[in-house]
């Protein structure tokens, strides 16, 4: 989907649209998301930008690809359908994967030069061992790694690669 320039106001993920696909006309409120076709992972977009090439996501009837599909949101001005964007069905995939990127954080509990206690970022030790290969920073700038949980809570112990500070906040993206 690209978006047409004639649309000036932003198009909001969820937002009600009337999409004309094919010969079919239904009110549908789509999700977009990056289109790459070399990757089987797409990061979820909240505004659709001018220019940008989209995949809007939706369940609806199946339909054969190649179908022109057409956007229509009503004008509040007006009160007249306007076009918003315009662009071709790609096909009908159940197993597309539309990620949200979100940043967990959590407090030190305990500090000691390069060593820390982090709690708050996890529930329980399960989610500790399945995050444990990934990077940890903070907002000062330092970077670390998981060594591994502590107690039943979601606590941690975290090595850094420079002194932390007890007022420092850590996260994982």
């Amino acid at each position: 989907a690209t978006k047409c320039q004639s649309y000036t106001a932003p198009v909001k993920s969820k937002d009600p649209l009337v999409l004309q696909v094919g010969f079919r006309r239904f009110e549908s409120r789509p999700i977009y998301t990056t289109d790459n076709p070399t990757m089987d992972k797409h990061k979820f977009d909240r505004f659709l930008q001018p220019g940008g090439a989209y995949v809007a996501s939706i369940y609806a009837p199946i339909t054969y690809p190649t179908a022109p599909v057409l956007a229509l949101a009503m004008s509040p001005l007006t009160n007249q359908p306007e076009v918003v964007f315009t662009g071709s069905l790609r096909g009908a995939d159940p197993d597309r994967i539309c990620l949200k990127r979100i940043i967990l954080s959590g407090v030190p509990a305990k500090v000691h030069k390069r060593k820390s206690v982090v709690q708050f970022m996890f529930h329980n030790p399960e989610d500790v061992r399945y995050f444990k290969p990934m990077e940890i920073w903070t907002k000062w700038g330092r970077r670390g790694r998981i060594k591994e949980a502590v107690g039943t809570h979601g606590r941690m112990k975290v090595i850094f690669d420079g002194v932390i500070q007890q007022r420092d906040t850590i996260c994982i993206s």
